[in-house]
């Protein structure tokens, strides 16, 4: 089954890192993609651009609109994802402790839908 581990942080968590506590923190998060998808549980991952890079976009009565930057207001924002194949949720969320991010932000886990 197919989980996505949301990534959610507030940037002022990194205000004190180096260039070298991000690069190492990047190097953490690859190689644990790599782990995972060593061991068949890794499908995609990326990390996002700030929130303030976004735009939202929504449809209403036939007509498209657009707002600059994120929909809400909040401390914690989406920063990346993970989408991995677990046996069970609580496989996922054993995966899930040990991404690298969760000792700096929080790590959402949810189950994909089948809708088909």
């Amino acid at each position: 089954m197919h989980y996505i581990c949301l990534v959610y942080v507030d940037e002022s968590t990194f205000d004190g890192f180096t260039a070298e506590d991000h690069k190492k923190l990047a190097q953490e998060s690859l190689a644990y993609d790599e782990d995972l998808q060593a061991r068949g549980h890794f499908i995609a991952a990326d990390a996002l651009q700030p929130p303030a890079e976004a735009i939202t976009v929504r449809v209403r009565e036939g007509a498209m609109s657009t707002t600059d930057g994120p929909y809400l207001e909040t401390k914690e924002h989406l920063g990346g994802f993970i989408l991995i194949e677990a046996r069970d949720m609580n496989e996922a969320v054993q995966i899930a402790s040990k991404i690298p991010m969760a000792r700096h932000g929080g790590i959402e886990v949810r189950a994909a839908m089948d809708i088909g």
